[in-house]
């Protein structure tokens, strides 16, 4: 900071002084009930999946989804009901064919159940049940992990903490953040003629008004302010109070004693405080004339005026931008906006409909998307934006229509949206990316969801490992398929291991994916319709069904829980940990995470697929140069299950 001495500054120009203040960081640790509002220091990576284990999301009846695939009202199912599971209580046995088993909302999946069927689409008959309506696997689940997963990164360094990042932080089990510490701040006033409020007011005396409104102003922007008493006009009193607050705080407020006269007192000894000392001596608005700003060190010193609307005024104009800036509490003017929805959003039918959305920008526009999950899960408001309101005769936005988003306290409109396939690797490119100074929203919804995300402009990057059987080839195929040509370039990524994920110790001793096709002893869990991983399987799964001499149709219906269906690598990997299923298939850093043993399979490329309207971006830009990057590579290669080559970054397509 350069110093000016006794000439008067522009109000802008002193904004812009204090904006470039290096603020001096200290990390501590608090708990999560009182990081509200402050900044992460560093990210936090969930232990756990979210939820722990598959659950009921109806009350209703766990079973075989194959049993019902006839089932309507005219010719019911009638299954058995063998027992009951609800929230914390589970079912211990294991279901069969033609057997149900009583769940309530939020209890466990039984051991052999893939689907739920709702109560109401079912009658009751002692201890069997009639199905009038067929489910699919995976209905009326939610899946282990579906919500958080195991090694997922849920809070990034520099987050502002909302109170629906507590609960997330809360939802993984930490009691404990991070955070950077806000500023202490040591605040005086100085005259003679001051008196605090309840003492005596003798002839001439005021009271003591600034330290009062001003600890409290730095409370409301996130500071941590303390009120250290009334100083004389003496230079040598000043001079003691001052150089020991300046040890134990971050900043230091004082008003009064600046104006002519009183002020060359006030000036002399922050002077003399420094290097560098006085920066400003002067501000050229009305009111706030008699300002003086130094600095001592990394520590800030700040003169206010002595009269309150002219403390408050610079206050409010120079030093309350900077505690909210340091304390995370940064100010958002325009708290609705209006943007344009990318797809057609649906609301509910009959009632005012308050719906989460995400925003990001493309070009000089604001699109907007519904958030694409439940209102089961904590993440629907950790990663919204804000919210649309659908009055109640307002069923759909069309795609194209303008319309206002009510933004969350601290949003921000990301500077590059993110989705497709989640990949441990990915989240170490968005740290970097984040380190860099860009606000990333991430949403994972699998290959498929990322190929349409790309294509319907929803998402400037996308991770994707779709695989072509008939070409053996992944993720160029699907380019055409998308009709994706001048719309976006396909970017070369990282090779990961697939393969088979089992207990630790492997006490059944799977060696391949012929056991699961010859032996009846092992429970299997797949991946859902449209993942890379559940394309992978299949195709491998064709090849060793003709090289036995058997159809596709044969092989997959001889694997028991072939239809069991998970919707992430952790939810597999949670149900071999949990003993739901005997084996999974899914990626090598998955199972690691858990201790689980893993067999490989096969390699598959791991790709990102780039809008190419963003190209151009400085975000998106920032993000390639991070896949150029040989130090990225080597910290890439360190993940187990990862490798990544020197053609990383490389364009394969468009």
């Amino acid at each position: 900071m350069r110093k000016v001495f006794r000439e008067l500054k522009e109000l802008e120009e002193v904004q812009e002084l204090i904006e470039r203040y290096e603020i001096p960081r200290r990390i501590i640790e608090v708990p999560i009930e009182d990081a509200l509002g402050r900044i992460v220091a560093e990210d936090v990576v969930s232990d756990v999946d979210v939820p722990g284990f598959d659950r009921a999301a109806v009350d209703g009846y766990a079973i075989h989804a194959e049993d019902t695939f006839w089932a309507d009202e005219d010719n019911p199912v009638r299954l058995r009901v063998v027992g009951r599971a609800a929230a914390g209580h589970p079912f211990e046995g294991q279901i069969s064919e033609g057997e149900a088993v009583e769940i309530a909302t939020g209890a466990p999946i039984p051991k052999g159940a893939n689907a739920v069927v709702m109560e109401e689409h079912t009658f009751r008959e002692g201890d069997s049940i009639l199905v009038y309506r067929a489910v699919s696997p995976g209905d009326n689940i939610h899946g282990a992990g579906s919500d958080v997963r195991r090694g997922e990164t849920v809070i990034y360094s520099g987050t502002v903490l909302s109170a629906r990042d507590i609960g997330v932080l809360a939802a993984v089990g930490r009691t404990r953040v991070r955070i950077y510490s806000p500023p202490r701040v040591g605040i005086f006033s100085t005259g003679d003629e001051l008196v605090l409020p309840g003492d005596s007011l003798d002839f001439g005396k005021i009271y003591d008004v600034n330290s009062f409104t001003i600890h409290s102003s730095v409370l409301e922007d996130g500071g941590i302010p303390e009120r250290l008493g009334i100083l004389p006009d003496s230079y040598d009193a000043m001079k003691e109070a001052l150089t020991r607050a300046l040890e134990d705080y971050d900043l230091v407020i004082l008003s009064g004693s600046t104006s002519v006269g009183a002020g060359d007192v006030t000036y002399r000894l922050l002077e003399e405080l420094g290097p560098p000392g006085v920066l400003v001596h002067g501000i050229a608005v009305h009111p706030g004339k008699p300002t003086v700003i130094a600095q001592s060190g990394k520590k800030l010193v700040v003169g206010l005026p002595g009269y309150p609307t002219s403390a408050m005024t610079i206050y409010q104009s120079v030093i309350s931008p900077l505690i909210k800036r340091w304390s995370g509490r940064i100010h958002d003017e325009a708290r609705v906006i209006r943007a344009t929805a990318a797809e057609r959003i649906f609301g509910e039918k009959g009632r005012k409909d308050l719906l989460p959305v995400h925003v990001v920008r493309e070009g000089d526009s604001i699109l907007t998307f519904p958030v694409p999950t439940g209102s089961e899960a904590i993440t629907t408001l950790s990663r919204a934006d804000g919210f649309i309101i659908l009055e109640k005769n307002q069923e759909i936005v069309d795609e194209g229509e303008e319309i206002e988003v009510h933004l969350y306290r601290g949003a921000r409109i990301a500077d590059i949206s993110v989705m497709g396939s989640h990949c441990l690797g990915l989240e170490r490119l968005l740290s970097h990316l984040r380190g860099r100074g860009y606000s990333v929203k991430a949403v994972f919804v699998g290959s498929t969801g990322g190929f349409k995300a790309v294509s319907r402009r929803e998402a400037d990057v996308a991770g994707v490992h779709a695989l072509d059987p008939e070409t053996w080839t992944y993720n160029v195929p699907f380019m055409e398929l998308y009709h994706l040509k001048d719309r976006a370039v396909l970017i070369r990524g990282y090779v990961r291991e697939q393969g088979l994920i089992l207990p630790k110790g492997n006490p059944k001793g799977v060696r391949s994916l012929r056991d699961l096709i010859e032996r009846d002893d092992l429970v299997f869990m797949n991946r859902n319709k449209g993942s890379g991983t559940r394309m992978l399987l299949d195709a491998l799964l064709r090849r060793e069904a003709e090289s036995l001499g058997m159809s596709f149709e044969d092989a997959r219906r001889r694997i028991r829980g072939y239809w069991n269906e998970a919707k992430s690598h952790s939810a597999v990997a949670a149900a071999v940990y949990h003993g739901i299923a005997d084996v999974g298939i899914g990626i090598k850093t998955a199972a690691s995470l858990y201790g689980l043993d893993f067999v490989k399979l096969a390699e598959e490329n791991y790709d990102f697929l780039v809008k190419s309207r963003s190209l151009e971006s400085e975000p998106v830009s920032s993000f390639l140069d991070l896949l150029r990057d040989p130090r990225i590579r080597d910290e890439l290669n360190g993940l187990e299950g990862i490798r990544a080559g020197e053609e990383m970054g490389t364009v394969l397509w468009g």
